[in-house]
């Protein structure tokens, strides 16, 4: 087709690929207009018509609807500007599909009733904006009064959730979960006492007797357990825990008997919150952070050891 050629509707639908009654929506429409009509009134088209034809082909199939396709035509808007708002759009959409990928991971692994899933579905639905909603409400509710101490309230919303949008399976877990928990009131009472204990720099007990030298060199220990994913309940933990016990024997002149291992226990699991130590646990995941030494679970690791190697010495 050259510059003085006029085509039919019917040659432009073969060199194009598009029905006919596509391109006569097209034409009635005004987006690809007829260059002008033939005696017998029949629309014809040159090669501008054809160009314009295909660009809006292009367009349609990459997903851009038919008003901006026009604007596109009309030159009010250039390609590379529909190209990059759309290319906007569809990140969107494949963020949110991303999520639901591994929303459906999460109930197909785990198993999920009906309920759960309507739960789990609802949550990760939540806007950016809503989820960190949902957990300023928390850290206002927790922290909001007079005795409550702006330093924990800093503490815990320097460390906010945030629910990436290309969230793994374990994300999407520790996330779900993390809703649930600050929702609780009793949570809530618990983690008010906690953080206040941590923002007042008080030392516990056992980590105040012990000292700053093993108290270092039992995090570092654990902090490999962990990274190793030694359950402290295994048979693995054995040696890790032994170890740790002869060392703090040393410390506190103690014999590392069934005894000593028992009061140690006590201390390490009168020093920590569970529940709060799970929460951060669940922060560092959602957020996907590496994990900080300082704040590893090292007591209730300890204890849940110690507790377990008496269980099996028991038995």
């Amino acid at each position: 087709m050259d510059a003085t050629t006029l085509h039919s509707i019917g040659e432009l639908s073969r060199r194009t690929g598009l029905p006919v009654r596509t391109i006569r929506f097209y034409s009635d429409s005004g987006v690809v207009a007829p260059t002008t009509r033939s005696p017998a009134g029949y629309r014809l088209y040159d090669i501008d018509a054809l160009r314009r034809l295909e660009l809006l082909r292009t367009l349609r199939e990459l997903g851009i609807d038919l008003a901006t396709i026009r604007r596109v035509l009309d030159r009010e808007l250039s390609v590379a500007e529909v190209a990059a708002a759309h290319a906007d759009a569809v990140d969107v959409q494949i963020r949110a599909l991303q999520l639901r990928r591994s929303v459906l991971r999460v109930v197909a692994g785990r198993g999920s009733d009906p309920e759960e899933t309507t739960l789990m579905h609802r949550l990760t639905r939540l806007s950016g904006e809503e989820r960190r909603r949902l957990v300023d409400d928390f850290i206002d509710g927790t922290f909001g009064s007079e005795d409550s101490g702006p330093a924990a309230a800093a503490m815990v919303r320097a460390a906010t959730p945030d629910l990436p949008d290309d969230a793994s399976g374990e994300q999407v877990e520790a996330w779900v979960e993390l809703a649930e928990l600050v929702g609780d009131e009793g949570f809530r009472a618990r983690m008010r006492r906690a953080a206040a204990h941590r923002a007042s720099g008080r030392t516990p007990d056992i980590e105040s007797a012990a000292g700053g030298e093993l108290m270092a060199f039992t995090r570092r220990t654990v902090t490999e357990a962990l990274g190793a994913g030694v359950d402290p309940a295994g048979d693995a933990a054995t040696p890790v825990i032994a170890h740790l016990v002869g060392r703090f024997a040393e410390v506190f002149a103690r014999t590392p008997d069934a005894a000593f291992r028992d009061w140690l226990a006590q201390q390490f699991e009168e020093a920590h919150d569970p529940e709060v130590d799970r929460y951060w646990r669940l922060v560092w995941i959602v957020n996907g952070w590496q994990v900080v030494p300082d704040l590893v679970p090292v007591h209730p690791w300890i204890a849940r050891a110690l507790r377990a190697e008496a269980a099996r010495s028991d038995g």
